[in-house]
């Protein structure tokens, strides 16, 4: 499967549904918050109030972003501040995974799939 690149631009302007095909809002910026990973988009719901979507939890962009849950009525899928941060709870690199050692301190990484890299969590960044 090839990466597909996706800009700002083409971001800007979509909506987003969630995973019962509801709509949720539509994209109005891109945000990324300073010495964290990842980026989030900032969306405008339906009722006019504005809420903070991790990128981590998109599961496809074509015509429409899909988001992977329900958006449900309660909260937004992620809060504003940690919508940038690694998962709390990754998931473990398989077994056949070879381990690899941080640069920065020597301790072992952990391959995340979901961002195809490996995270120290002694340094608690990516390597």
């Amino acid at each position: 499967m090839s990466e597909k690149a996706v800009t700002k631009d083409n971001l800007v302007g979509m909506q987003v549904i969630d995973a019962e095909a509801k709509l949720v809002g539509t994209v109005k910026d891109v945000a990324f918050t300073i010495g964290k990973i990842g980026i989030s988009l900032i969306v405008e719901t339906k009722k006019g109030d504005t809420v903070n979507v991790g990128w981590d939890v998109i599961q496809a962009v074509g015509d429409y972003i899909v988001l992977q849950k329900s958006f449900g009525a309660k909260a937004p899928p992620q809060a504003a501040a940690p919508a940038v941060a690694p998962s709390p709870v990754p998931a473990v690199a398989p077994a056949a995974q070879v381990q690899n050692v941080c640069p920065t301190c020597g301790g072992e990484l952990k391959y995340i799939p979901q961002y195809q890299r490996n995270y120290c969590y002694k340094c608690q960044k990516y390597a």
